[in-house]
């Protein structure tokens, strides 16, 4: 330690002195991404959104949409222009009250430069007017944006705001939410969480809903069209909102054996995970041609397809799985897409023994004996799959059966308290992989990463030792296929089958 000595003149003359402020960086623009090694330019940074309010208005002969967005953030550090990500045509942009000019950058990116510098951690308004054609607008060669004979549909992953309203666009940054919307008189629009009010003036109907808990972008919906909406409440007492599309055709009656029973399944999810984490619950099926369901938060979207051959509950429990893991807590990077996947699949098998149509452990037998060594299925490594693989059947079958190797090693009572624990836990947040092997660990008592490793990033095959180890397929010769594998399996293409991204 050095002291330094200072005569009393100096000593005097530098009480005097007027206080001199630290150097302050200059403002700078916030990142075009996010951070996400996956999606380089989804996302945004130097702010973080608190809320969107869209007021929206939507032709659906025309696929016409105008809308005003308001988002309320905080900035995160001192900006001098900052990025949304964004398709449709711009017409005003204001910061705080002030006009700010804006352009477009890149493949889906708004870059709005506010008359002056905004300083670090204040709050900030930013409000966007715009209008658009969402089906003209493509990005990286895709679009999102759905069109139905009687309206369109907004729901796809990873992203589907940018035809739609303007966002922070990743899981990272979730928000809560108004969206009003207004349609022509005869038509509904469907969007998250409660609807607070509807209203009609000159021919067209206002729809406000509302979600006031936390929800990421891409777990916002849209969906515009003529449906047949039921509502009820669940025994446990959550509120069910469904609608189907008046057109659905033969697969109307199977859809709606499946999709209302969602308060029954609410309700047995809820044993396993705990509380159910939202105000309401619910589905809509619209007429599309898509083949895979989302898990919209909230409010589920189906494609018809789903209910081809009849109608199948073990898709809807997938769905609502998703709403404690994935949209109650999300992932903190797009390779954390295991937590997601694998659980929704996995609460299959648990339905699959409920149902008595196979055990979670016949079904890891079955998984692992169908895929011999040398099959590309071990290749891909659920814990970190890459973006090209995000949504393999791998993340799913292979992910599920590294959930049943974690429970036969920890046991059924530390196993059922990590499955209930972990949503209350990040409730409303975002865990990563890493955090979910250390909470295991934690609640177990047990060091897991040899076992995290083997199921989740080895790309092979466990040898037939590590089976053994984790009781997955232990029983000689190949395992017999589960009665409830045909059902299961009719949603391995839950995503990839049409997802522009993969």
């Amino acid at each position: 330690m050095h002291r330094r000595l200072i005569a009393p003149g100096a000593l005097v003359a530098a009480l005097l002195l007027p206080a001199i402020p630290a150097f302050a960086a200059a403002p700078s623009p916030g990142a075009p991404g996010i951070g996400d090694p996956y999606y380089p330019y989804y996302g945004n940074g130097g702010y973080d959104v608190s809320h969107y309010d869209l007021r929206l208005r939507y032709q659906p002969a025309t696929d016409e949409l105008e809308g005003t967005a308001t988002i309320l953030a905080r900035t995160t550090q001192d900006l001098s222009s900052f990025d949304l990500d964004f398709l449709l045509d711009v017409d005003e942009v204001r910061v705080n009250g002030v006009s700010a000019s804006f352009a477009s950058s890149g493949q889906h990116e708004l870059v709005v430069t506010p008359r002056t510098p905004l300083a670090k951690d204040a709050p900030i308004t930013v409000v966007v007017r715009y209008h658009g054609v969402p089906s003209t607008k493509s990005a990286y060669g895709f679009t999102t944006w759905h069109r139905t004979p009687d309206g369109a549909v907004a729901a796809d992953e990873p992203e589907s705001a940018w035809w739609w309203y303007p966002s922070n666009d990743h899981p990272l940054d979730k928000a809560t939410y108004d969206v009003s919307v207004a349609v022509p008189d005869g038509t509904q629009a469907i969007s998250n969480g409660t609807l607070q009010s509807t209203s009609s003036q000159a021919g067209w109907t206002r729809y406000a809903w509302r979600e006031n808990k936390p929800q990421a972008t891409y777990l916002t919906t849209l969906a515009v069209g003529r449906f047949d909406i039921t509502t009820g409440t669940s025994e446990g007492g959550v509120p069910i909102v469904n609608a189907y599309s008046k057109d659905l055709g033969d697969n109307d009656g199977s859809a709606r054996a499946s999709v209302e029973r969602t308060g029954e399944l609410v309700d047995w999810l809820s044993g396993y995970f705990g509380p159910y984490p939202f105000s309401t619950a619910g589905g809509y099926v619209p007429n599309t041609t898509t083949g895979y369901a989302l898990e919209t938060q909230t409010r589920v979207y189906y494609s018809p397809k789903q209910f081809a051959n009849g109608a199948n509950t073990s898709v809807v429990v997938h769905e609502l799985a998703h709403q404690w893991y994935g949209d109650s807590v999300s992932l903190k990077g797009w390779k954390d897409i295991w937590i997601n996947e694998g659980f929704a699949r996995y609460a299959q098998w648990l339905w699959s023994e409920h149902e008595g149509e196979g055990t979670t452990q016949q079904l890891a037998d079955y998984v692992y004996d169908s895929h011999p060594a040398d099959d590309a299925f071990w290749t891909v490594a659920p814990g970190d799959p890459g973006p090209d693989d995000q949504f393999d059947l791998a993340v799913y079958d292979r992910g599920a059966l590294a959930i049943q190797a974690l429970r036969n090693e920890i046991g059924d009572d530390a196993f059922f308290a990590v499955l209930k624990g972990w949503p209350h836990e990040h409730a409303y947040g975002n865990a990563s992989v890493a955090d979910f092997e250390a909470y295991a660990e934690r609640v177990s008592g047990k060091s897991l990463s040899a076992l995290f490793d083997t199921w989740l990033f080895q790309t092979s095959k466990p040898a037939a030792p590590a089976a053994r180890t984790a009781s997955i397929s232990a029983a000689s010769g190949p395992a017999a296929r589960p009665k409830s594998w045909r059902r299961i399996a009719a949603t391995n293409d839950l995503h990839a089958s049409d997802l522009h991204a993969n």
